[in-house]
């Protein structure tokens, strides 16, 4: 399987999954062309994708995801895209309103794109939130594409994904212009950790201002599978080779994926312990509070949000969404990405902990400085 003459436009390519499978993509060398489309553009990005450039050009383009006439011109000449860009949001900071523009408009309008285009492959970035938890923590040990779950979330990101990928699935098999056909299909992550991980980073900043002590908002029995952002990466691209392969894509066409690694199934807190431990961190033995009673606590943190809306926009610190996935058991196989287009782990669990470890290393002096200065 190869990618060699395919010209692939990545969307969100300055994010952190986005710039690791721009890395992966050119270290396939045989790429005839790579456009990089994000609203914005870190130095630091710039200056990875300069380290990985080989032969295959490189573009960058920097606009809104929504601007129907900036997409057509990203898509023009391509046939391959990877859609990762999407706003994140578990908390609520994000206007719903501009949620839905991004995520889920934003998708129609660049399989839009796609079609006027003649591009032939589309590969989606979901999330496992598409599947839950659902809102009463019904867990899930193991589970796969053919696990019979009702899903019934009311967080508006994890809607604002179900409705994308839908968009997406339903696209395939789409008439082009030049009456060839769109393929697409969806990968739906596991929570995704590694270097540079905004997550991690937030995590961390807590704990440092409570004296290297993680605090413990996950029960140690809500066992997770996180995935490692080299992997995910990775299964973005053997996805990419596979659908170039007619007999590969017959069976990856208008599919969903879990994709997982052979990360050990732990909840979220402990993962980050796990992770810093053996840089001298800690973590807090319990919950802040029992489960029950951490649930209602949030639900009246919601109702101050609703009653005070129309005077201040009041985000509270915790929601019962948030409370129900991070305490919830909920793991995932990823054996049908294995059988169908032959995705298996690049990095091992200790070469995902030792990198993600040494960078959580390399980022504790300038938080601790960060939050310092903050504080003064």
């Amino acid at each position: 399987m190869s990618l060699a003459g395919v010209s692939c436009l990545v969307t969100g390519a300055g994010g952190f999954l986005g710039q690791r499978i721009v890395h992966l993509l050119l270290e396939e060398e045989a790429l005839a062309e790579i456009r990089l489309l994000d609203k914005a553009f870190s130095n630091e990005a710039l200056r990875s994708f300069g380290k990985f450039q080989g032969k295959t050009e490189v573009k960058i383009l920097e606009g809104d995801i929504r601007d129907v006439t900036f997409l057509h011109c990203a898509c023009q000449g391509v046939s391959l895209v990877i859609h990762t860009a999407s706003i994140i949001d578990t908390l609520g900071l994000i206007e719903k309103q501009l949620l839905w523009e991004v995520n889920v408009i934003g998708t129609q309008l660049l399989l839009e794109a796609c079609t006027r285009c003649n591009v032939q492959h589309f590969i989606y970035t979901s999330t496992i939130e598409v599947t839950g938890p659902n809102c009463r923590g019904d867990p899930v040990f193991n589970g796969d594409e053919d696990t019979v779950y009702e899903s019934i979330s009311k967080s508006p990101y994890a809607q604002s994904k179900r409705l994308a990928e839908d968009s997406v699935l339903k696209a395939d098999g789409q008439v082009l212009k030049d009456g060839g056909m769109l393929l697409t299909c969806a990968l739906r992550s596991m929570y995704i950790f590694g270097e540079g991980c905004p997550f991690l980073q937030g995590h961390l900043d807590k704990s440092l201002l409570n004296k290297n002590v993680y605090l413990r908002f996950s029960r140690k029995e809500a066992l997770v599978n996180p995935v490692y952002v080299g992997n995910i990466a990775w299964a973005h691209v053997q996805a990419a080779k596979a659908l170039q392969v007619p007999q590969k894509a017959k069976h990856i066409r208008g599919q969903f994926y879990y994709i997982s690694d052979d990360t050990p199934h732990m909840s979220y807190a402990d993962l980050n312990y796990e992770l810093t431990k053996d840089l001298g961190f800690g973590i807090e033995p319990q919950l802040p509070m029992p489960l029950t009673m951490l649930y209602y606590f949030s639900l009246l943190l919601e109702i101050v949000s609703f009653l005070l809306r129309p005077f201040v926009r009041y985000i509270p610190s915790t929601n019962r969404h948030l409370v129900t996935l991070l305490n919830t058991p909920f793991t995932f196989s990823y054996s049908k990405a294995q059988k169908d287009f032959g995705y298996m782990p690049r990095y091992t669990w200790e070469e995902a902990k030792q990198c993600t470890s040494q960078w959580i290393a390399s980022m504790v002096p300038q938080r601790r400085e960060y939050l310092k200065n903050k504080a003064a």
